[in-house]
């Protein structure tokens, strides 16, 4: 979700670009991840004649229409996080005190 975020709001990136772009992942992952949305049709891989090779990744059509399927699930992230947050915290507190009871 994160590089069609990324390719989403940048257009075409080289490997170096993104892989800056994408906090926290290897480069192994991140080029498995690229040719596994290149192999669904979600990112075309655009190969520079020149020395050293440019390689450039952007997203196709299909993979604009997933990364706006996503977006509405990043609106519902966003708008309930401080619900998800306090049920958290309620759990945790009924599990302390269910824990304290039994000790």
């Amino acid at each position: 979700m994160i590089i069609l975020e990324v390719l989403g709001g940048q257009g075409e990136l080289r490997f170096t670009q993104l892989s800056k772009a994408v906090p926290g992942i290897s480069q192994t992952m991140l080029t498995q991840t690229l040719r596994q949305m290149e192999r669904d049709g979600m990112v075309t891989r655009t190969i520079h004649p020149v020395i050293p090779p440019r390689v450039e990744y952007r997203l196709t059509e299909l993979g604009l229409s997933l990364g706006a399927a996503f977006c509405g699930v990043w609106i519902w992230a966003e708008d309930n996080l401080g619900k998800v947050e306090a049920a958290r915290a309620a759990f945790c507190r009924r599990a302390i005190e269910f824990s304290g009871m039994t000790a």
